[in-house]
């Protein structure tokens, strides 16, 4: 598969006839969840779950999300998506980006970013990563996978 960035994490998807919506494609609430349920699955394999959250009382919290939806999908197909961190200040923010691609023609269908903030749970309040987070993210940002051509 052709992803945007190096060193994809994966999680393959289909959607199932509660995921269809009344134009007979994948309503577009269930890519958010499916991006949540990326993230998540992302997380833990870095060695963050949610009871660490709440052990720390932090979380990375999603300040502002775009889907720039560029395909449907329909019931049962094949697909792919993938999740990246991508950008980080090492205190407060982190970017995570995400693409969906259908398996059969390799197209992607769907391109998103979240732009996270470090919280408190207990409060809400923004607040500094603690290390642990900055250990279990900062080595798993990834790059491009090409650079565009400067002139």
């Amino acid at each position: 598969m052709v992803w945007d960035y190096l060193q994809a994490f994966t999680l393959s998807v289909s959607p199932q006839a509660d995921d269809i919506d009344g134009l007979h494609h994948t309503n577009n609430a269930v890519y958010v969840r499916w991006c949540e349920e990326v993230a998540w699955a992302h997380s833990e394999k870095l060695g963050m779950k949610l009871a660490d959250y709440h052990r720390l009382n932090r979380a990375m919290a999603i300040r502002h999300g775009e889907y720039d939806y560029i395909l449907p999908s329909l019931l049962g197909e094949q697909l792919t998506l993938a999740t990246w961190l991508v950008a980080t200040d090492g205190k407060l923010t982190m970017e995570r980006r995400f693409q969906l691609i259908r398996d059969r023609d390799q197209v992607t269908i769907l391109r998103g970013c979240w732009q996270l903030v470090c919280i408190e749970i207990s409060t809400g309040k923004v607040r500094r990563m603690p290390q642990e987070f900055c250990d279990a993210y900062l080595p798993a940002l990834s790059g491009p996978v090409s650079q565009p051509a400067t002139a």
